[in-house]
């Protein structure tokens, strides 16, 4: 035991690796466990790739292009490919735009940066919390992977899945062509894929012939394409084209010379996209072709009824006419044009389409006030009344409602042109319960109006829930002769190749005469005097054969003026979308004023005839119609009486 050896005793030391040893064991160490970290990273997110066999496939919704009615574009709606650009051909800082502000170190990397990446990841960090959007650090062939193989969802899985694609795809092409499949096949927003489509879109011109400003703004679109949009967000999209420049620069891509060049030289947008003209006639229409031919297989081209230069004219004057009466709590307008055969030629579902895509010439129904008592006095007309029967204007009591005038006070003996003229309430009421609530909304159906109308005495003021567009069409035959004009915005729509898939002259039938005569004539004749001598004196532009009616509800809560010449007729509607009071604003205030100043430029265009069927001859005013009030040195009436209130349309937009 005593010579026993300690344990370990007699086995020699390891040698000492050298430096070069260590270097060699732990690069094979690290080698293996990469290996074994990249095979498990791809069995992990490899048995899921998408096929990428169908790389050159183009998968997309088919657009639709809107036309006006002398063939100009309107809008186009859905997606929008164009045949695929050469880089060859294109600007050498057309493609120099995008690797600048997208993926400066494009040329160097083989599809991935992992020092972008890791900055990325650490200014997300950084700003964790803060709610502005974060950095990806994808390259342009990540992002080309993305686009053509993978959902824009924001998970690690999904990124994983984008660098083995991106590593792929540089394996198999070359850089250029990877640009080029970048180029070609990126979203622009605004419906456009690829830069072909996206300078066409945006500019009016091919890819070839961008300008450096042209391509810099597209450049600064891949960052967010609603967000940089030069047609929404002009100021942005414009500060970040600025930054594309500098970074071009910074790059040695473009000298500073041609960047200063570039930003002196103004960048024009398609006017289509940036005045936004007939957004919500082109939503009323798409809705429609949907409806009629299913969702299209096929690039789709719609022959509409709009008339561009009148639409101009229409969305102007209500911008003009809500600023002028902000003050008096105006927020809001609509208006609708129709020829005498139901064509829409102008249509303005709002002041201003960006801000709120709410259409309230079709999609609100709001109380038509004294617009509705041509209703009420073509019905009497019909059952043998002429505008020289007398009435007295007086105190009157209907069941336990009793309408009012204005001011409270009562002309007595008047005639029925008269009371239309100026708008008198209690004759209206009268009328209509001698002739029958319901053969009133029997004639108003009729006309055009399809909205439900109630029967209570109060109806007679308008105490009736329309759109804009109804009362249109339900004046149209006031217009055209007495005859329906149902209002419509699609003439034909046909494929792109040619092929016609609907056609509204087709199988259209005779006219529907729905006013007689003497009845017309004798309506046309009254409706002139509102214009002429009554509470839309505001509306009259002098030498044209022009009639009409104005309308205020209850509370000042809306106003309108329908107002029409020969075979064209325009109904304007001004209010607040929260069903708010407006500050005494009538039918024959702002709307007459919106009313005449698109007239005045519609009507040259136009080259309008009188009214037909309007040469009803009226009679000398008598003593008692020009009675004037002493205190407000108006004629009595005209100022009209609001309409009761009556219940709400639940479709009406939210505060």
């Amino acid at each position: 035991m005593a010579n026993a050896q300690p344990p370990g005793r007699g086995r020699q030391p390891r040698p000492k690796r050298t430096p070069l040893q260590n270097l060699i064991y732990w690069t094979l160490v690290l080698g293996v466990w990469g290996l074994i970290f990249l095979v498990a990273f791809f069995a992990v997110f490899a048995v899921d790739l998408p096929d990428t066999s169908q790389l050159y496939d183009v998968k997309r919704q088919p657009s639709v292009s809107y036309l006006d009615r002398s063939g100009a574009l309107l809008a186009v709606r859905g997606s929008q490919y164009a045949p695929p650009v050469d880089l060859d051909k294109l600007p050498p800082y057309v493609p120099k735009a995008f690797i600048a502000i997208e993926d400066r170190w494009y040329y160097w990397h083989f599809g991935f940066n992992p020092w972008g990446i890791a900055r990325s990841q650490i200014y997300n960090m950084r700003h964790k919390g803060e709610g502005g959007p974060l950095r990806g650090g994808s390259t342009i062939t990540q992002q080309l992977a993305r686009n053509l193989f993978l959902t824009p969802n924001q998970n690690y899985r999904r990124k994983a899945q984008e660098l083995i694609l991106a590593v792929w795809l540089e394996a198999k092409f070359s850089k250029k062509q990877i640009l080029e499949l970048y180029l070609n096949r990126v979203y622009f927003g605004a419906g456009a894929y690829g830069i072909e489509a996206a300078s066409q879109r945006y500019f009016g011109k091919p890819a070839s012939q961008l300008s450096l400003g042209e391509s810099a703004l597209l450049a600064g679109i891949m960052k967010g394409p609603s967000r940089y949009s030069p047609v929404a967000s002009t100021d942005r999209a414009a500060r970040r084209a600025t930054m594309v420049l500098d970074e071009m620069t910074s790059a040695h891509f473009i000298t500073p010379a041609q960047r200063d060049e570039a930003l002196r030289t103004k960048v024009r947008v398609n006017p289509v996209l940036a005045n936004q003209r007939a957004q919500y006639f082109t939503d009323w229409v798409d809705d429609q072709v949907r409806a009629v031919v299913g969702e299209p297989t096929e690039d789709l081209v719609v022959e509409t009824t709009l008339d561009l230069p009148l639409q101009a004219s229409a969305e102007q004057a209500v911008q003009d006419g809500v600023l002028a009466a902000k003050s008096q709590g105006v927020e809001q307008a609509a208006l609708v044009s129709l020829d005498g055969e139901g064509r829409v030629r102008a249509y303005v579902g709002g002041v201003n389409y960006l801000q709120s895509q709410f259409d309230r010439a079709t999609q609100a129904r709001r109380q038509a006030g004294s617009a509705f008592k041509p209703f009420v006095y073509l019905t009497a007309m019909e059952a043998g009344r002429t505008p020289d029967t007398p009435v007295v204007d007086e105190p009157l009591k209907i069941g336990n409602w009793e309408p009012h005038n204005y001011t409270n006070a009562y002309l007595g003996p008047i005639t029925l042109r008269t009371a239309l003229a100026q708008s008198i309430n209690t004759v209206a009421a009268r009328l209509a319960s001698e002739v029958g609530t319901a053969n009133v909304a029997a004639t108003a159906h009729r006309l055009g109006i399809t909205s439900t109308i109630q029967l209570d005495p109060s109806m007679a003021l308008g105490a009736v829930e329309v759109s804009p567009l109804e009362m249109a069409q339900a004046y149209a035959p006031f217009s055209n002769g007495g005859y329906f004009a149902k209002g419509y915005g699609i003439e034909r729509i046909r494929t792109a190749t040619g092929r016609v898939l609907y056609d509204h002259g087709v199988d259209r039938g005779p006219r529907q005469a729905v006013i007689a005569q003497p009845a017309l004539g004798y309506m046309v004749s009254m409706m002139r005097g509102v214009i002429a001598g009554g509470t839309g004196g505001r509306a009259n532009v002098p030498g044209y054969d022009l009639a009409g009616k104005t309308g205020t509800t209850s509370d000042y809560r809306d106003a309108w003026f329908i107002g029409y010449t020969g075979g064209f007729v325009t109904a304007v509607w001004v209010g607040k979308d929260d069903n708010k009071p407006m500050r005494k604003v009538t039918g024959g205030a702002a709307p007459a004023g919106v009313w005449k100043q698109y007239m005045t430029a519609a009507l040259p265009r136009l080259k309008v005839q009188p009214i037909p069927g309007g040469d009803y001859v009226p009679e000398p005013p008598s003593a008692i119609d020009q009675i004037v009030d002493g205190v407000t040195g108006l004629l009595h009436g005209d100022r009209e009486q609001p309409a009761p209130e009556a219940p709400r349309d639940r479709r009406d937009p939210p505060y």
